[in-house]
């Protein structure tokens, strides 16, 4: 009998493994569509068939397109895509780990303060000239100091006793207010030159999204999911609580400090090229959660795919919404993103 109610178990937990392979699947198929409608989509919008034929020539594969197309795709749609994608990626996998950590489905690197944090660092280098390092280097340091500072912060207020996660959300937020104020005095006081510079982190963009700082920000992010992916087991224990996880081996410190450290990283990385971007953190990890549970080994990779998915869309929607004007990503991703919030605290009450 007890048996027979074990084969049971596993058969049960193989269909669960295979239906959330098929999400996974459905979304990777998702993502590709969105990809190429996000590089069809512009000034001069392009077939999908000229679109295609360019990537496949791109990746060398025997496939003609004239000139013109190849250039537009290739030197001008195809970084800003692929930026879309690991941007939105990384701000997926950044949410999932901070709800995992905090154990809050609120908790991202945007709402704890983290993006506007790292938004500061590199305004305040771009202000003080960049310390005589060159800017292409120095923002990228300036934003994950300001960004570790933040999320040091916070975890050395939950270290504290009575310190209950909703409590460690607002200090969040406080943050979150507090370094865009900041950032807006840098503004503020600079130069107008320098002030459409900053007000590039305020409302975050793609357009400035080149193959060099791609490589950088795939890169970094790539490295982090790969990480994360090691611990994936960890993490997940993690979620059964402290003393479960302990139980079985996990050093619950270390794991935290790694997984902030990596988290931060990432946050400060893309937030460096790409400016801030709100809500993507929040939303792509509850979708997730909803469809695959918690499990890391699916729920990291879907969260990638999702936040992926979103800014993609999200990238698409920027340049349709008013033809020939490109809006800032940081607002549409702000569009999509509220009505969710408000349904997340309505279905968390309930």
């Amino acid at each position: 009998m007890q048996s027979a109610a074990v084969l049971q178990a596993i058969e049960t937990q193989r269909k669960n493994e295979y239906r959330r392979m098929v999400v996974l699947i459905m979304f990777c198929l998702v993502l590709m569509a969105s990809f190429v409608l996000d590089i069809m989509s512009g000034p001069s919008m392009l077939d999908a068939t000229r679109v295609l034929h360019a990537l496949f020539q791109f990746v060398g594969l025997p496939f003609q397109v004239d000139s013109s197309t190849q250039i537009i795709v290739t030197d001008l749609r195809l970084p800003i895509a692929l930026m879309a994608i690991v941007v939105g990626g990384a701000l997926g996998v950044g949410g999932a780990e901070m709800q995992t950590l905090l154990n809050n489905n609120m908790a991202s690197p945007y709402t704890l303060g983290m993006a506007a944090a790292a938004g500061f660092g590199a305004a305040i280098t771009l202000y003080f000239g960049s310390l005589g390092i060159k800017s292409y280097y120095a923002v990228p340091i300036g934003a994950f100091i300001c960004c570790m500072l933040s999320a040091c912060f916070l975890f050395a207020l939950a270290s504290m006793r009575h310190i209950s996660s909703g409590q460690l959300i607002l200090a969040g937020i406080a943050l979150l207010f507090l370094f865009q104020s900041l950032l807006s005095l840098v503004q503020f006081v600079s130069s107008p030159e320098l002030s459409q510079q900053i007000l590039f982190w305020l409302f975050g963009s793609l357009s400035k999204a080149t193959w060099g700082n791609l490589m950088i920000t795939a890169a970094v992010v790539i490295s982090g999911f790969f990480f994360l992916m090691k611990d994936s087991w960890k993490l997940t224990a993690l979620r059964l609580g402290e003393e479960r996880a302990k139980s079985v081996g996990v050093n619950v410190k270390q794991l935290r400090l790694k997984t902030l450290f990596i988290v931060a990283l990432m946050t400060a990385t893309i937030t460096s090229f790409v400016g801030i971007i709100g809500f993507v953190g929040i939303v792509a990890p509850n979708i997730a959660k909803i469809l695959v549970g918690e499990d890391q080994r699916f729920f990291l990779p879907l969260s990638f795919l999702i936040g992926a998915f979103l800014l993609s869309t999200a990238s698409v929607l920027s340049k349709v919404i008013v033809p020939g004007a490109l809006f800032p990503i940081g607002i549409v991703t702000a569009i999509i993103g509220v009505p969710f919030f408000f349904w997340l605290i309505i279905a968390k009450r309930s």
